[in-house]
């Protein structure tokens, strides 16, 4: 199975130059917590901005969400996969860099997204079958590294005789 039988075309972006209040606005309009961003040509894909981000840059540099760009937010690095990719293509690559979605892109032009919420759906139509694309298992890999803790303090480890616990 390929990414483009899986991904959600048509999705809505934003520009680099768009205020986080502009990218904040698609995703409620959209809901969803995510939303690609495209250069100035408005269409290669430069990005992904999400409601964390967002958030953190409010909370942070002590400004409005419209006073800040979404180009000063973006990271450096844009993890991408192809319309004609496997799905575990894309399954590997949200594992590896512990992302939940990522734009589909064509030449460098934005034309569509994947979430782990499309494969489990589609997995979950595959159910029962002999030889499923994207098995429970698969799925699951991922998830535990999205959701794997990104250091920081380990619940449970004694330091100098204490016991430190954290609370989620």
């Amino acid at each position: 199975m390929k990414v483009q039988d899986v991904m959600t075309k048509g999705v809505e972006s934003c520009r680099r130059s768009s205020d986080l209040a502009a990218a904040a606005m698609i995703m409620w309009r959209m809901d969803c917590g995510v939303v690609p961003v495209v250069g100035d040509d408005g269409r290669e894909a430069v990005g992904m901005i999400t409601d964390r981000d967002i958030c953190v840059a409010v909370a942070t540099r002590h400004r409005r969400a419209e006073e800040i760009t979404v180009g000063e937010v973006l990271s450096g690095t844009l993890y991408k996969v192809r319309p004609g990719d496997d799905i575990r293509a894309a399954l590997e690559a949200m594992r590896a860099e512990r992302v939940r979605r990522l734009p589909v892109v064509r030449d460098g032009v934005l034309v569509g997204i994947i979430s782990i919420n499309d494969i489990v759906r589609t997995a979950e139509k595959q159910a029962g079958r002999a030889r499923p694309d994207i098995s429970p298992e698969d799925i699951l890999e991922v998830m535990k590294a999205i959701c794997e803790p990104d250091g920081g303090l380990e619940v449970g480890r004694k330091k100098g005789g204490e016991s430190i616990s954290a609370a989620a």
